[in-house]
């Protein structure tokens, strides 16, 4: 799908054929309009499929008076909706899948082009003006506020992965299930995605800061630092909250065994205390003679009930059972 946009006074209008200094949304395009792209703009076939493949890595290109950016961008969403390989979150209703998803910035002499697997919230963002004061007609500005946005979801992204695994942890104190130990393992796996992405974007925007590949003016360095900054916050936020996980998910784990050990012990107590009266009635029923009161029944049964009184208590006291 082709969209077109363009910056009219302070808001971005949609227009319906392409012009110089537009913004051109590409959101998985189908052959005729790769075709289309590649013949009205000039733009390299490969550049164009480089954000259709998931696996796609982090890289910048130049050639032909044309700069490819491919980056990650955060995605969060519903696990059952999910088509990525790579999920961050169990399948549960209540749960958020989070993963990463390339992006193709194409920079040409007169346009802008976004490439797409899939509908993604920057775009979105950018279409329906929630990003304030964006021109398309200056267009390494237009990219840097992309990569500002995108920066943005990271650290919006990562302050929802913490808030979820605080709520974990406060159900994981008293339970004895694996469920919230999955989730806590899938936020881990999500902060590695998320990790991995960033420490290749911030690979990308250095090769950017150093001017070689994109011209920079002043005020577009200053935002590209801007972004680099965020970028760097967002992988140290990564790195502390995957820490904390990680850590968190070793003690709950010894905790749970030691939840299972105390129930281990009860019913180790129940069943030697259980064992008594059958040891007392065993004798009494197998016509062993001499047995004191082996015809009053209460007698037994008032014996059975003092011994396993007797060892309840002591092995409740005992410290091989605290």
């Amino acid at each position: 799908m082709l969209k077109f946009y363009k910056t009219d006074g302070n808001a971005i209008i949609e227009v319906e054929t392409l012009e110089a200094g537009c913004w051109v949304s590409a959101i998985a395009p189908t052959e005729s309009e790769i075709s289309l792209l590649e013949s009205k703009l000039n733009i390299d076939r490969d550049f164009i499929r480089s954000a259709l493949d998931e696996e796609e890595t982090s890289r910048i290109e130049n050639e032909d008076n044309q700069t490819l950016i491919v980056l990650d961008y955060p995605v969060a969403e519903k696990p059952e909706v999910s088509t990525s390989k790579r999920k961050g979150s169990r399948s549960d209703d209540d749960t958020i899948s989070y993963y990463t998803v390339p992006m193709s910035i194409i920079l040409t002499e007169s346009n802008v082009v976004t490439v797409s697997l899939k509908p993604n919230s920057i775009v979105d963002d950018f279409a329906n003006n929630v990003v304030k004061n964006i021109k398309t007609q200056f267009k390494t500005q237009f990219i840097f506020c992309l990569l500002l946005r995108i920066a943005g979801k990271y650290l919006q992204y990562l302050k929802q992965i913490d808030k979820i695994s605080s709520y974990v942890e406060n159900h994981l104190h008293k339970s004895m299930k694996n469920q919230e130990i999955i989730q806590l393992l899938d936020l881990e796996k999500s902060l590695v995605y998320f990790s991995t992405s960033l420490k290749a974007t911030e690979t990308v925007l250095e090769k950017i800061l150093r001017g070689r590949v994109i011209k920079l003016y002043d005020e577009d360095q200053d935002l590209l630092e801007d972004v680099l900054i965020e970028v760097k916050q967002a992988i140290e936020m990564t790195n502390i909250y995957s820490n904390i996980l990680s850590n968190t998910l070793d003690v709950f784990a010894s905790i749970i065994s030691n939840n299972l050990n105390i129930v281990m012990k009860v019913l180790t107590i129940i069943t030697i205390v259980m064992a008594v009266p059958t040891m007392v009635f065993s004798f009494y029923g197998m016509n062993v003679h001499g047995l004191p009161y082996a015809d009053n029944i209460l007698f037994p049964i008032g014996l059975s009930a003092v011994l396993a009184l007797l060892a309840g208590i002591i092995l409740s006291k005992s410290k091989f059972y605290k």
